[in-house]
């Protein structure tokens, strides 16, 4: 969940209103693809963005043909990241128009460049929210390419190293991504499923494997929503003791079906001091400004709130509510390749799969409406054979 910040728009620029589909006639699909974008309306104003027109027309980009690094893949499925919404609306800073967006993408392999060693046609892949990085610096040797010093190439609304243009998107049939950021789906996982591990997943699995989650340890999982269900069955799957979260007790039976040990609900009296110093680790997957100081209070000794959710407005947090028990507050982002490809056989190894519900292109809008309302257990995938 993290878009890449590009020069400000300019006042009569468009911006995208609905998803769009269209054929393309080519005898060649390498370089072509049916495209599934927004359409664009002026003015330059997001107010409108807050109700998604139901209106459909017709639009095509062009991919570029792989060179000897790279591997052509067929989309077969591509998951709804609420970072995909924030990114048509340009909540998080200036979108370059015209975006096809999506980065949790599973498919088949089409083609590989004469270099590649890692794949073959037929196999199944993933690519997530990375495409490319300095791959020089620091933190990509260390595998975390994600904090690239000179900015990880996002799988959309980033500018391609490779020929200049602006990366597109999942929501489409097909993409050509460097070997060294195609990730390896197990034959264990479908691929419907695999989707929504590309970036829910890791997004979970990478805070949960740096803070050490695991036998012994108490883990608080703050939403229990796209990003919070993955977080419930992966802290189990790893043997910790976990505890949901939410405002309610309205999915507390799914909850507790899914793995959380205990589920809290916020709204009630005396929840925060009952739970006093309980746990080694909570992450907070809303993207809401909720009272962080309450959770801070739940941690042991040295403990650690790690924030995933991107709220709207800055975090206020009073440094004493971090001195008293020597607790920490942290961020987290994603995952590097590495460790991507390490949660996928985990997963592949323990079979923890996201909760779905797979759409056909044409319920686009409908779908982005209800990840905004909070609608959907827990994932949309789009079933990109509809397109």
């Amino acid at each position: 969940m993290f878009p890449r910040p590009f020069p400000p728009i300019s006042s009569n620029a468009s911006l995208y209103e609905s998803v769009q589909i269209r054929t393309i006639e080519s005898e060649n699909l390498i370089g072509w693809m049916k495209s599934f974008v927004l359409s664009v309306t002026p003015p330059g104003n997001f107010e409108y963005l807050d109700s998604l027109s139901h209106h459909k027309c017709l639009k095509s980009i062009t991919r570029r043909a792989p060179d000897d690094e790279d591997v052509a893949i067929d989309i077969k499925f591509a998951g709804i990241c609420h970072s995909d919404i924030h990114t048509v609306r340009s909540e998080w800073g200036s979108t370059a128009y015209p975006l096809v967006v999506g980065h949790e993408i599973a498919g088949v392999v089409n083609a590989v460049g004469k270099n590649v060693t890692k794949f073959q046609v037929g196999d199944h892949v993933g690519v997530g929210c990375m495409v490319n990085s300095c791959r020089q610096c620091t933190n990509c040797q260390d595998g975390e390419e994600q904090y690239c010093l000179s900015g990880a190439i996002l799988t959309y609304n980033s500018r391609d190293p490779k020929d200049g243009t602006i990366t597109q998107g999942g929501y489409s049939q097909y993409l050509v991504v460097d070997q060294a950021f195609v990730l390896r789906v197990p034959e264990s996982i479908p691929l419907d499923k695999a989707a929504p591990l590309m970036c829910a997943g890791i997004t979970l699995y990478s805070p949960l494997h740096h803070w050490h989650a695991g036998p012994g340890k108490r883990v608080g999982i703050i939403g229990f929503g796209g990003l919070g269900h993955m977080g419930v069955k992966l802290a189990k799957a790893l043997g910790s003791e976990v505890t949901v979260f939410s405002q309610t007790n309205s999915k507390k039976e799914l909850g507790l079906q899914l793995g959380a040990d205990n589920y809290v609900a916020t709204s009630e009296p005396d929840v925060f001091s009952q739970l006093s110093r309980k746990f080694d680790l909570i992450i907070n997957t809303v993207s809401a400004n909720i009272p962080l100081e309450l959770y801070l209070s739940c941690l042991r000794r040295d403990g650690s709130l790690v924030q995933v959710g991107a709220p709207e407005h800055p975090l206020q947090i009073s440094p004493f509510s971090l001195d008293a028990q020597r607790v920490g507050i942290h961020g987290s982002m994603i995952g590097g390749i590495a460790e991507t490809q390490q949660m996928l056989e985990f997963c592949g190894e323990k079979q923890i799969f996201p909760e779905i519900e797979t759409i056909p292109a044409s319920y686009i809008n409908e779908a982005y409406e209800r990840v905004m309302k909070s609608q959907v257990k827990f994932r949309f995938v789009i079933d990109v054979s509809t397109m």
